[in-house]
C-alpha cells in the first residue's frame, strides 16, 4: 500500500518534544512533525538516515512530517495513523477472514471503542488494531513501547466481547520486515502483557502481521507468531 507521495530522505538529528524533531534536508536544519508520540528511543537515533513527507496544507506550522527511519539496516515506518489504513486493505482483500462484510471503522461496544467492526457468517465482530515499532537485535518484536492504560482497556473489552459471543480480535502491525515474532513488554508494563495473556483464554483471536515496508509503502505480507508468555504461542 503506498501511503505517501512526495517523500524526502534526510537526516535526524534531534527530538524536541513529542510532536516536533529537527532534521537535516538538503543541508539545513529543518523542524519537522513527527507523526507517532511513543518515545522511539531506539529508533530516532541522531544521525540516522530517515524520510520526510512534504505537505503544502494551509496552517501548518512545519512543511514536513517524519514518516520512516532506517535501523539495523530495516526501514522502519512510524506512522501511528498508518496501521489503521494497511489493516483495512489487509481485511478488505480477505487477509484477516474470508466472507467479511458491513467493514466499518471507528466503533464503539460498550465502554470502548474499536478500529474495526465487520460481520461475517451471521456474526458480528471487532478489531483492534496496534502499530508495533520496537523490536530487538534477534528480530524480535515487543509492544509496547511505554505504558498504555488505554491499551489494556481495550483488551478488556475485547475479553467481554468474546465472552458475550462475537469474534473478537486484536492485530499487532509489525511496521517492520525481518520479525520472528511479537512478544508483550512485560518489563514496560505488566498490566498490559497480562491482559494479553487474559485474552488469549478467552479466546480473543491475536495476530501479528509483517509488512514489506519501504520508506514510502507499507503491505502485510504473512503472520508471525505472537507469545504471549507463560509458555503459550498463538498462530494464525
Amino acid at each position: 500500500m503506498v501511503l505517501y507521495n512526495d517523500l524526502t530522505q534526510c537526516r535526524f538529528l534531534c527530538r524536541v518534544n513529542r510532536f516536533i524533531a529537527k532534521c537535516e534536508i538538503g543541508g539545513r536544519e529543518t523542524t519537522v512533525h513527527v507523526k507517532n508520540t511513543g518515545r522511539l528511543g531506539e529508533l530516532l537515533l541522531p544521525g540516522a538516515a530517515a524520510y520526510v513527507e512534504h505537505s503544502a496544507a494551509p496552517g501548518r506550522k512545519t512543511a514536513y512530517d517524519l514518516v520512516a527511519v532506517e535501523n539495523r539496516g530495516y526501514v522502519v515506518n512510524i506512522d501511528s495513523q498508518a496501521p489503521n489504513r494497511i489493516v483495512r486493505e489487509w481485511i478488505e482483500n480477505g487477509g484477516w477472514a474470508e466472507g467479511i462484510c458491513n467493514l466499518k471503522g471507528e466503533q464503539s461496544v460498550g465502554d470502548s471503542r474499536f478500529d474495526f467492526a465487520y460481520e461475517r457468517n451471521g456474526r458480528r465482530g471487532l478489531i483492534e488494531v496496534k502499530g508495533v515499532t520496537l523490536f530487538d537485535d534477534e528480530g524480535m518484536a515487543y509492544f509496547p513501547d511505554a505504558p498504555t492504560e488505554r491499551g489494556v482497556k481495550h483488551i478488556r473489552g475485547l475479553i467481554q466481547t468474546a465472552r458475550a459471543g462475537m469474534d473478537s480480535g486484536i492485530c499487532f502491525v509489525l511496521q517492520r520486515e525481518g520479525v520472528i515474532g511479537l512478544r508483550p513488554n512485560d518489563g514496560t508494563h505488566p498490566a498490559f502483557g497480562q491482559a494479553l495473556r487474559d485474552a488469549v483464554a478467552a479466546g480473543v483471536r491475536v495476530t501479528a502481521a509483517m509488512c514489506h515496508v519501504t520508506p514510502d509503502s507499507c503491505t502485510i505480507t504473512h503472520t508471525v507468531p505472537v507469545y504471549p508468555g507463560l509458555d503459550k504461542e498463538c498462530r494464525p
